[in-house]
């Protein structure tokens, strides 16, 4: 019999183990090794039943065990520490506090489809959403005072298994929100807080809001599934990237609209306060931008702006992040379906839905008129933006270069901040003891100080330890094999193999992605024969273990799996190659201190970072990756290993071929030897040098708290500054708009009319200086509009400008009709081919770069 309800009942604790349930509902357990100490002393053996979720544990524990617990004068002690700790935590100065909090601002409203916090938490799919996760414990651990806004799916992102033929099956068991880490946001009277959004044809689509404390940081996350929404209203959050485009958009509407009146719903009633700067993470939030500018415009306390000032005002207090490097990552609706939707009755009123559509629109050559591209009104309801690596930056403004087509890609206004990770997450706790017997501090500021300690651990205790983490890996791997095979329909008896499957004194490389067809999952399957030789080597063997999901409608990537499993169930080498179905946090916590090597292969240079690697390197893994993402930016020739790649061959099949060559090359001659290199003690000394090495110099680098640092003072300081500016009286919000207006209107007047030079010969030399008068016509702007710029640098073969730079010209001489003389220099500091060009761009201090209004004058 099926239940007609369902629900959880939450224990009742005894009075002195109430800080129990203190510690359960703060995910800082998640990444505090003794606070999981505590729940593991509860009972052991349950605490691994419940997947080591807090909330389960006590759910199921018995009364006589809690009692007994609550009469433990140790156990008690050993709680009170913890919930001490806790304390100290939320409440003490950290980074943000000490060194940002007079310019920095008030809150940040951080958005999402999606956060991957921990395991027990399933609102993730992949590597967004565990950034995103990073990004909330990052900003918690470094005080800054970020709110997360999200939503909560009811089946969250797929369970994977695979069938007896090793296809990808998918399920989708419903999660009961009395059975997770989060609470209720409710009134002061007790009812719950709702948001509510108009729809086209129906009831307004209510929705409540649970809250997750992330350490410091408060994660908001809405759910239609509520009483008074009708059934395909309760499904908008039925799980995470599912449906066709109209589902798509009511979720992105939810989490752009609907976040923005949750997070003001959790500001009235907490207190807490109202962010200052809001962080779109990728176009799916970027509904909000348009909500902001809602409030503004048909505001109820205050006055009323006119949309461009809205504009003005949302856009400078607004993050945009870009994730994907490929056009096809990006969620593009029909123009009908979105006119549809934010109609007159739609929940944007006072907004024009011909601006709504304007801003959305790919009106530049190449564009396609009939779609509405989320990343585009992204860009430009946003005043900052970037890519998420050095290359992907690069990558970014390339793809989007039509937003700005006047400027070359290196002008285009989106920056770089490389993505991190949250080394408390994801590093091994064995690590953390190594660097500690030597004096480390892990919660230290100072994250090269701990890192540096790689060099006073002896290259044994290194080696042992790392034996042991593979140890773990092996144990884990081989009961998730079993499982999986019992899945399959195997039985037991026939399953004996698995017990000698890996091997932990053998060479571990990992490779966990998604199973999108550019990451390239079967690489390495481009000739079985040499993979093979290598797995079995006599000497030298190697040992792979492979995790990945593919995207339910994706069959190109489900194929892909399957090709690895039917290899990886050949009896000749399945104790060698090992794929671990349903990838998550759970899974990758052991396997990447448990990998020696960890493999990355994309097709350069669609990753735009790839954070797994440095997960991998924290632990004292190695890369063999493709110069691709983070790894083009920080591989040093010493702390891992590049894989050739043939970018300029087109044909895909050739190229595979080539790559993989290359990388067996690497894995046969370079990786495996020294792996295998051992002193008298056992311990392969330079392999453990170049251990050290990547602990020194990626250390540092890849931390979610550095990415986190990057975040607050290049991008959501300044956007606060800016949004003050803008936003104390509107006055200045106003005079930018109308000073836009004004000069858009007038640049068709602006024209560079003659360009003289002096003060080089026929033949210049190093240290020769060039002057240059420009006679420019305004029309009706005057010279404080523009800038007058005198771009030089190297040219190429074409006459093309490269390696640019800059010299503004000032106004010298003012004449009648607009016309204005503009004199500078520039000193020749370089030898060889020099060019030099004159053009106008508009000059505002509000503005954040020459190129964001798109429009230059040039000769």
């Amino acid at each position: 019999m099926r239940a007609i309800r369902r629900f959880t009942v939450r224990p009742v604790l005894p009075e002195a183990l109430s800080a129990l349930g203190d510690l359960a509902g703060n995910l800082r357990w998640s990444w505090h090794p003794e606070t999981q100490d505590v729940f593991e002393a509860v009972d052991p053996d349950l605490w691994e039943s419940t997947g080591r979720d807090p909330v389960k544990l006590l759910g199921a524990v018995g009364r006589a065990r809690l009692d007994e617990l609550a009469a433990d004068a140790t156990f008690l002690e050993m709680l009170r520490v913890a919930r001490a700790d806790l304390e100290a935590y939320l409440t003490g100065d950290r980074w943000f506090q000490r060194k940002e909090a007079g310019s920095g601002p008030r809150a940040i409203g951080y958005f999402s489809p999606e956060f991957g916090i921990t395991a027990v938490l399933p609102q993730y799919s992949g590597g967004l959403g565990i950034l995103a996760g990073d990004h909330l414990k990052a900003a918690s651990d470094l005080g800054v005072p970020i709110v997360g806004v999200g939503l909560l799916y009811r089946h969250g992102y797929f369970k994977q298994a695979l069938s007896r033929e090793g296809w990808q099956q998918e399920t989708y068991p419903v999660l009961d929100p009395d059975g997770l880490p989060i609470s209720l946001l409710r009134e002061e009277n007790g009812d719950r807080a709702l948001i509510t959004i108009a729809l086209p044809g129906g009831p307004d689509l209510l929705a409540r809001i649970f809250v997750a404390n992330v350490g410091r940081v408060p994660l908001l996350l809405l759910d239609t599934d509520v009483e008074g929404n009708p059934d395909h209203y309760r499904d908008v959050t039925d799980r995470l990237y599912g449906g066709n485009s109209e589902h798509r958009l009511r979720q992105e509407m939810l989490l752009g609209i609907g976040g923005v009146r949750a997070l003001r719903a959790y500001s009235r009633i907490t207190g807490h306060p109202a962010p200052e700067v809001f962080h779109t993470n990728e176009g799916h939030a970027g509904f909000l931008g348009l909500e902001r500018i809602r409030e503004l415009t048909v505001a109820e306390t205050g006055p009323r702006l006119d949309f461009d000032t809205a504009l003005e005002v949302s856009r400078a207090s607004t993050v945009f992040t870009t994730h994907t490097p490929v056009p096809a990552g990006i969620d593009r609706f029909p123009k009908t379906l979105v006119e549809q939707y934010f109609s007159d009755a739609g929940p944007l009123p006072g907004v024009p839905i011909e601006r709504i559509l304007t801003l959305g629109t790919e009106d530049y050559e190449g564009g396609d008129a009939a779609v509405f591209n989320m990343a585009v009104m992204g860009f430009r309801l946003a005043q900052r933006a970037n890519g998420v690596s050095q290359l992907h930056g690069h990558v970014s403004r390339g793809m989007f270069n039509g937003l700005w087509p006047a400027f070359d890609e290196a002008e285009v206004p989106i920056s770089s901040i490389t993505n991190g990770v949250h080394a408390p997450t994801w590093v091994a706790r064995e690590m953390f003891d190594l660097a500690a017997a030597e004096g480390a501090d892990r919660d230290s500021d100072d994250a090269d100080a701990f890192w540096a300690a790689a060099d006073k651990v002896s290259g044994a205790a290194i080696w042992s330890t790392k034996r042991e983490l593979r140890q773990r890996l092996v144990v884990d791997a081989r009961k998730r094999l079993a499982k999986s095979w019992e899945k399959r329909g195997a039985a037991r008896a026939e399953l004996g193999w698995i017990d000698t499957a890996l091997d932990p004194g053998v060479l571990t490389i990992g490779f966990a992605r998604r199973a999108a067809s550019y990451k390239r999952l079967t690489l390495m399957m481009r000739d079985p024969a040499r993979l093979k030789r290598l797995l079995l080597h006599p000497d030298r063997p190697v040992q792979l273990v492979i995790a990945g999901k593919a995207h339910p409608a994706d069959d190109g990537g489900k194929k892909l799996i399957q090709d690895i499993v039917r290899l990886s169930d050949d009896p000749e080498i399945r104790h060698r190659i090992v794929f671990l179905p349903n990838y998550d946090i759970a899974m990758a916590q052991p396997l990447y201190p448990g990998c020696d090597v960890w493999l990355n292969n994309p097709l350069r240079p669609y990753e735009a970072c790839g954070t797994s690697g440095m997960k991998a390197a924290l632990n004292g893994g190695l890369n063999l990756s493709v110069l691709d993402g983070w790894w083009d930016e920080w591989y040093d020739g010493s702390n891992g290993w590049a894989i050739p790649t043939a970018d300029g061959v087109d044909d895909i099949d050739h190229r595979d071929d080539l790559e993989a060559t290359a990388l067996y090359d690497l894995i046969e001659h370079e990786v495996a030897p020294r792996f295998y290199d051992l002193d008298a003690d056992g311990v392969p000394t330079r392999w453990v040098e170049m251990l050290r090495h990547t602990l020194k110099s990626l250390g540092p680098k890849v931390l979610a708290t550095r990415m986190v640092r990057d975040y607050v003072r290049q991008l959501y300081s300044p956007a606060a500054g800016n949004a003050r500016l803008l936003n104390s009286d509107y006055a200045g919000a106003a005079e930018l708009a109308a000073w836009k207006k004004r000069v858009r209107a007038g640049w068709p007047a602006v024209r560079v009319e003659h360009v003289e030079s002096s003060g080089v010969t026929d033949a210049p030399e190093v240290g020769d200086v060039l002057s240059a008068r420009a006679f420019i016509g305004l029309g009706d702007l005057s010279p404080a509009d523009v800038d007058v710029q005198l771009v030089h640098g190297v040219i190429n073969s074409e006459d093309d400008l490269v390696d640019t730079r800059i010299e503004t010209l000032a106004v010298a001489e003012s004449y009648e009709g607009g016309r204005h003389r503009f004199d500078g220099s520039v000193v020749l500091d370089h030898s060889g081919a020099f060019g030099y060009t004159v053009r106008v761009v508009p000059h505002n201090d509000l503005l954040t770069s020459s190129a964001e209004l798109g429009i230059v004058a040039l000769p």
